[in-house]
């Protein structure tokens, strides 16, 4: 698909027309792809695809472009790394890791996702990250969720990144799970700066499960683009 759109776009520059903008994007989005998953060959094709796809129509309604994405690959265990962090300009992998999920979502597997008050449990889609302070947990990094009925209450409920010394494989080798949190994506102490040092002040944080309501619904992942441009709207006011 990559190549047939690059002869298209040439084809075009060679009988002197300009390859429009719509083309020239979806190519861009097609290469970044590309150099992630051969990043990161264990991360579901889908997640990714889904966390860039998120992340463009945001950015195509009216969102300031980010350095660094985050994807969280909640269909996976959590015994297993399945937090990426990646470098946007440099089309690199940066960090994979642990990370934690609700105590309400489920065991090993996270399997339910709310965005009401005292849940505990995770949730899914598109976040932008915000400022990075010191609170309880110590070095933490608050976010805005941008899903209105998925996530759009996070910074209400708290949800932020923290380090947790419960994200860890021993306790994997105890419970059979590593620690779960109150919702929030916790992460190991030991990257927990280094996590929270990339994605801080306006990176793009995306939650992934085939949960078929959010799927269906969510104006990200449909690429809804007068219902983004007022969601980002209320959200950058």
């Amino acid at each position: 698909m990559l190549t047939f759109l690059r002869r298209l776009c040439l084809a075009a520059m060679t009988l002197g027309a300009m390859c429009t903008p719509a083309l020239a994007a979806s190519t861009n989005q097609q290469t970044l792809y590309n150099s992630l998953a051969h990043a990161a060959p264990e991360l579901n094709p889908q997640a990714l695809k889904s966390a860039l796809s998120a992340m463009q129509c945001a950015v195509n309604g009216g969102a300031r472009q980010a350095q660094h994405l985050a994807v969280i690959d909640y269909s996976q265990p959590s015994t297993e790394r399945r937090l990426w962090i990646f470098d946007l300009r440099t089309k690199s992998l940066v960090l994979r890791d642990l990370v934690a999920h609700g105590q309400k979502s489920g065991e090993n597997f996270a399997t339910q996702f709310s965005n009401n008050m005292g849940s505990h449990q995770s949730s899914l889609g598109l976040f932008r990250t915000q400022e990075s302070y010191e609170g309880s947990h110590g070095y933490s990094l608050r976010m805005d969720g941008l899903e209105p009925g998925f996530n759009d209450r996070a910074r209400d409920r708290d949800i932020v990144i923290h380090a947790a010394d419960y994200v860890t494989p021993l306790w994997s080798q105890r419970q059979g799970r590593i620690g779960r949190s109150q919702g929030c994506p916790a992460v190991r102490p030991q990257v927990a700066r280094k996590v929270i040092d990339k994605l801080k002040d306006g990176q793009f944080m995306f939650s992934w499960y085939p949960d078929q309501r959010w799927l269906k619904s969510s104006a990200y992942l449909n690429c809804r683009p007068h219902q983004v441009a007022s969601i980002l709207s209320t959200n950058n006011g």
